[in-house]
């Protein structure tokens, strides 16, 4: 009976807060922010870059429209594109980390955790002049050890509270723009996508047209984009 206890408290340990995307009960529980502190602006999010196609396309548009926005990128696409990485720095964007590999965190030892956020802490550091604190998992997807990891480096974990699904084959400019902006107001961050190393090909396409709209819906809320920071 012992036995079974340890070992469920050890899954729970693990596993516990790998719900939180779906489930705000346990995004609370575990201290995930999936929102902006203070309940004011939005924040436009983008996993997954940089991308030689995908990221100048977001990019451009969001010149276009005088945003700044939110890169959570990942060491091994920075190492291929470190021009487009200090790019998005350059253009005042604020710069975040996705992790070195984009692995799911439930099947990484603690060790390869370490080793993981300290390379992609380098590495993105390097190209973009940047020291980003800002930390969100592949997938969205916390194990125990990850985000005890990332409280001891100081580090903000953040997740999202709307989505554009954006990374599926079966995502248009519509869909993706009515699923970010549903109810959209102050305190959401949005999560969208600029490349598509992880996901459907040529997802980012979808994204960067529907971008405009997105851009559209967060205005006419009267909040103002901000970068997606934390102060817990």
């Amino acid at each position: 009976m012992r036995r079974s206890l340890v070992a469920a408290g050890g899954a729970v340990a693990w596993f516990g807060p790998a719900a939180a995307p779906v489930v705000p009960l346990v995004a609370r529980a575990f201290r995930i922010p999936t929102r902006l502190a203070g309940g004011r602006g939005i924040a436009i999010t983008f996993d997954d870059g940089p991308h030689r196609e995908g990221t100048p396309a977001v990019l451009e548009i969001l010149d276009r429209h005088g945003a700044r926005a939110t890169f959570f990128l990942v060491g091994e696409q920075v190492e291929r594109e470190p021009a487009i990485a200090a790019e998005i720095a350059a253009a005042g964007h604020a710069i975040a980390i996705h992790g070195y590999r984009h692995v799911l965190l439930l099947r990484r030892s603690p060790a390869a955790l370490r080793d993981d956020f300290a390379r992609a802490e380098d590495v993105i550091a390097n190209a973009t002049g940047a020291a980003p604190t800002l930390y969100r998992p592949p997938y969205g997807v916390f194990s125990g050890p990850a985000l005890g990891i990332v409280h001891r480096l100081g580090w903000q974990p953040l997740l999202w509270s709307r989505w554009g699904r954006d990374w599926t084959a079966h995502a248009t400019r519509e869909s993706i723009a009515a699923r970010a902006t549903r109810d959209l107001g102050g305190g959401d961050v949005v999560l969208l996508h600029d490349a598509d190393h992880y996901s459907s090909a040529a997802s980012w396409r979808r994204t960067a047209a529907a971008l405009p709209s997105v851009l559209a819906a967060a205005a006419a809320t009267g909040e103002p984009l901000v970068a997606a920071i934390q102060d817990t």
